[in-house]
Parts: structure tokens; sequence; C-alpha cells
């Protein structure tokens, strides 16, 4: 997903010469280096400066350039928060702060690089916007739409590397509005992110029980469609929640006040990271089946 995410802003910023590139401690390579070599005057690595980072592209943005603010997500969002929250939502700004290699796939570098919280932060900004594409062909669309909107600035939540296809045939892309992967009637699991490459293979479990399910991929998650999650809840018996976040104020949680609210009939299950630092050295698959999540505890689970 970062190479896609580079290879298509790549072909934005030759389109439009407005686009900016502004990264903190971040070496180019692939599509990134081909930017920095042919327009290096719209490159620019602060070193470890993020807050800096997000000033600059704040200053870029006031002069009608569109800039991305991007490095490792807990750099990228947590440690200049009061810039993003001050220069860049207090003032509305088309910038897009890009978090790449968010949840918890720098699963050996420990908590400093493990973004936990990051939705549930970036959603309680006003005017702030937050991506989550699944896949590199969802990564394609959101980019393109990063870099061609004027709302407002953007939080864009993307992997790392090696992520499947999962969206060939899946239906269109659409800002702000749910999309199924695939329809069915007896179950549904809303998911969003790299994390969707695992509830697929629960989806393909339950189906091969003979179950009919629907796999939508909920890739904005400000602003969320709401009405788009009442139908789900309104359509299936049982609605299932799997994401990479924090359980307060990531998906699940707001899927059970949209439940809630809406008075939903549904059986509602919802996987979430713990809310905690797991002291856990391995892989990424490691780190997730310490936090819960796995195929084999969700299918048990949910039965």
């Amino acid at each position: 997903m970062r190479n896609t995410f580079s290879e298509t802003l790549y072909a934005e910023a030759t389109a439009n010469p407005d686009v900016y590139i502004v990264v903190a401690d971040i070496s180019p390579a692939g599509s990134m280096a081909k930017f920095s070599s042919e327009y290096p005057e719209r490159f620019i690595n602060v070193g470890v400066a993020e807050q800096s980072m997000i000033g600059i592209a704040a200053g870029l943005a006031l002069k009608g350039c569109q800039p991305f603010a991007y490095t490792i997500a807990t750099f990228s969002l947590y440690r200049p928060f009061e810039m993003i929250r001050d220069d860049l939502c207090y003032q509305n700004l088309p910038v897009t702060v890009v978090g790449m290699g968010a949840g918890v796939i720098y699963s050996t570098l420990g908590g400093t690089h493990h973004t936990q919280e990051d939705i549930a932060i970036a959603s309680a900004l006003p005017n702030m916007q937050v991506l989550a594409p699944c896949d590199p062909l969802e990564c394609i669309e959101a980019t393109r739409w990063c870099a061609r909107q004027k709302n407002g600035p953007v939080y864009l939540r993307i992997g790392k590397a090696g992520e499947p296809v999962l969206t060939a045939q899946a239906e269109p892309w659409q800002f702000g509005k749910l999309r199924y992967l695939r329809r069915g009637s007896d179950v549904c699991i809303l998911t969003y992110g790299v994390i969707t490459a695992m509830a697929t293979d629960i989806a393909d479990k339950l189906a091969a029980q003979g179950r009919s399910v629907s796999l939508v991929s909920a890739h904005t998650l400000k602003p969320l469609d709401r009405g788009g999650i009442s139908e789900a809840l309104r359509q299936h018996p049982h609605v299932v929640v799997i994401e990479e976040h924090a359980p307060q104020g990531g998906l699940a949680s707001q899927v059970k006040q949209i439940a809630w609210d809406v008075r939903a009939t549904c059986r509602l299950d919802t996987f979430t990271l713990q809310d905690a630092f797991i002291h856990n050295y391995g892989s990424t698959n490691d780190l997730l089946a310490a936090h819960g999540l796995s195929p084999e505890r969700i299918l048990a689970t949910i039965g």
C-alpha cells in the first residue's frame, strides 16, 4: 500500500503542480524518489521535526497548494497534534496528513510505533476527515480524492507493504459511503484498513459453513456513513465489526451508538484491539492475536 500511495501521488503531482509532499525523516524510495528528483522544489524533508512538517504544509495550503504531510503514523499524528489541531483544522486547510504503517503493523518496534488510537484522535478534531483504505486499489481511490479535494484537512491511514488486493470485484468507491465487497443476507462484517484481509478470511470460512455473508469496507471513518450502517443493522440478523483500533472512539463504538439510536434488533459482535499496550514481541499477526484479534478467536465467538 505504501508503494501504491507513492505511485498514485506521483501521478497526481505530475498532473497538478500544486501538489507538494512534506515528509519527516522518510528516505524517498520508488516513486517517491522519482518525485523528489524530478520535482525537488515540491519535495521537502524536514527530518525529525514533525511539528515543522505540519506548519510548512499549512503555509503551503494558505498559498493555494495541495500539500501532503507524510511519515510513520504515530509521528504524523501524535507528535504534531497541536499543530494539526490549530494550523490545519482550525483554519480548515486542505492538507492530507498521511499515517503510514498504522495499527500494529510496526509490531516489533514496540508501543512507540503502534498506532492504536488514531481514528479516535483524528475524528475528534472539528473539520478533520478520516480515510482508511483496505487494499492497494482503495488506496489509489483515496489518494486521488485527497489530491483533488478542497473540503479541508484529511487524515489518511494506510498500511505498509504486502497487502493483498481485495476490492477488484467490489462496488464503486465513493467518499463517505460504505462499500460492499460482497453482499449476503445472514451476517454482515463491517471493517476497514489492513485488517480487512483477516475479515475476508473470516467471511470465506463463514461462507464455507453455508452462511450468506456481506463484507463491507467502511473506508471513510469521518464523515461516517450512518445511514449505510443503519441499513446494514436492519438488513442482517447478525453484524460483526472487526477493526485494528482501540475499543474507544473507533468504528465499533460508533456502530454500537448507531445500533442503540435506531433500536437495532440484530446480534452485534465487535472485535478491537485491547485498551492496553501489549508487551509482545513478534509479527503483526502475533501482536494482533495477543490483542485477541485472530480468525480462530473471532470465529469461535460468533459461532
